[in-house]
């Protein structure tokens, strides 16, 4: 395909949005250490301190109850922990459920003991069953456990119910923990919304840099009683490591516009991906468009198709100039059966992934359907000339 490329890959990584870059590079020209006591160090908190009561304005928190991290998969590292107590609890929690379809930081990413946690499988749309994890809590009454449940899919895009689940989890005296990394800035995503007790996601996933996340805390009382990497004391000791100033000012200031127009965005992305699932189908027929018929991010689609191998699609459309993933980048670009639709029963199958974003258009979307005919195409003329 001539001309520029067409990039679909927003929830791997979206475009830096200009604001976040202005205020990322305004930060990077100021000069000190925000844990210092001079003029400089001072300047730099101010900038850090002002970026943190932003994030906690958007998600309903306090500031105080805003840690920042290098991304969510530390974020995960760090709260998913038998030693993640509140309300006065000094015994560490028993045992840890993670829906089935969760991103590869929370499937690996905890610190409980391997004999202590579950995998609940997700029904056939990829949406976690309230009754599936109502029977898992009930299972291990008078155990206090902590549920792992992301907002939104990395791969399907698929909404889990996260508000329903909280209240199970804290009828039976657990802690909800939510990966929001692929809704925020997608849907509202607040505490109130969700009813989490945390919350955590990245900076680069809503157009902001690389190297920048948020883990909140719902409340005051909840704590981490031990801190996955220690040191100086930073973050209130929850965290040590010389802030990432300059990515956090670019996180607080995409975050900001993201959320200012998340209906509006939500029509016009949703318009554009129905219009690339309409294509998929016009080229494709016997394509199964996952979660179709559950609640979705507006941004998302992912498809399999009988006869095409994700790894193949996804490799010719990017000779095409159109850049789609097969499932989800998070193992260094490497390609496997994906544990998300194994989790919604689809063992050993894979995905080819469009995830739109800020930047996309209507003529992406043509340029996205007239690389896809000619892609499958090209393959369906091989196939009858072997």
């Amino acid at each position: 395909m001539a001309g520029s490329r067409v990039y679909m890959d927003y929830n791997a990584t979206a475009p830096l949005r200009p604001a976040a870059r202005d205020a990322t590079l305004a930060a990077m020209e100021a000069l000190g250490n925000p844990s210092s006591i001079h003029a400089e160090g001072r300047a730099a908190r101010t900038v850090l301190e002002e970026a943190r009561s932003r994030l906690a304005a958007r998600i309903g928190a306090a500031p105080e109850n805003i840690v920042f991290t290098s991304g969510a998969t530390e974020c995960a590292n760090l709260a998913l922990t038998p030693e993640l107590l509140a309300g006065g609890e000094t015994q560490p929690l028993e045992g840890l459920l993670i829906a089935g379809g969760e991103h590869p930081c929370v499937l690996n990413g905890s610190r409980f003991p391997a004999g202590s946690i579950s995998t609940l499988p997700l029904e056939a749309e990829g949406v976690l069953s309230l009754e599936r994890l109502a029977e898992a809590l009930q299972k291990l009454s008078g155990k206090r456990v902590m549920v792992a449940l992301q907002a939104a899919n990395h791969e399907t895009g698929v909404l889990q119910p996260v508000r329903e689940a909280a209240e199970l989890v804290h009828a039976a005296g657990g802690l909800l923990v939510c990966d929001a990394s692929q809704a925020m800035g997608r849907r509202e995503t607040t505490f109130e919304t969700s009813q989490a007790d945390l919350l955590f996601f990245s900076s680069h996933k809503i157009g902001g840099p690389a190297g920048a996340g948020v883990l909140a805390f719902a409340r005051e009382s909840i704590h981490i009683s031990d801190a996955l990497l220690r040191g100086g004391g930073q973050e209130s000791g929850r965290r040590a490591g010389t802030e990432n100033v300059a990515a956090v000012a670019g996180l607080a200031v995409a975050l900001d516009e993201a959320c200012g127009a998340l209906a509006q965005e939500a029509d016009r992305l949703g318009a554009l991906r129905d219009e690339v699932e309409r294509r998929i189908l016009e080229t494709l027929p016997q394509a199964r468009i996952l979660g179709r018929g559950a609640e979705r991010l507006p941004n998302t689609t992912a498809w399999v198709a009988d006869g095409f191998e994700a790894r193949t699609l996804a490799m010719a459309l990017d000779l095409e100039g159109l850049a789609v993933s097969p499932g989800a980048a998070c193992s260094s670009g490497k390609t496997s059966a994906s544990t998300v639709l194994a989790a919604m029963g689809m063992r050993d199958a894979a995905s080819v992934r469009a995830s739109l974003g800020w930047r996309t258009d209507a003529k992406d979307v043509e340029l996205f359907g007239i690389a896809l005919a000619r892609v499958v195409a090209r393959i369906r003329s091989r196939r009858t000339a072997a």
